[in-house]
């Protein structure tokens, strides 16, 4: 005796074929997006996250430099400007 019947079995064989060609056919379709965006970051000329690493420290080390130096430079009084002569 049959569990199933020929037509019930081919429309089951049938649906679980479409589910993995459907998923297939995501999992491509995610692939190709993938490769995408990744072609368009590249293509956008970003740094990465250790250069901003590297950029950032040099960057704090020259502001405390500058900070150093301005400490550091003695005070000097505006120059006096002299009066013009009268005539």
């Amino acid at each position: 005796m049959q569990s199933k019947s020929k037509p019930l079995e081919d429309l089951s064989n049938l649906m679980a074929n479409a589910v993995g060609a459907a998923k297939g056919v995501g999992d491509e379709i995610k692939a190709m997006t993938r490769s995408q965006a990744e072609k368009f970051i590249a293509d956008m000329d970003l740094v990465t996250r250790d250069e901003f690493d590297v950029l950032k420290a040099r960057l704090d080390a020259a502001l405390a430099e500058i900070e150093a130096l301005k400490a550091a430079k003695p005070k000097r009084k505006a120059p006096v400007k002299k009066a013009a002569a009268k005539k």
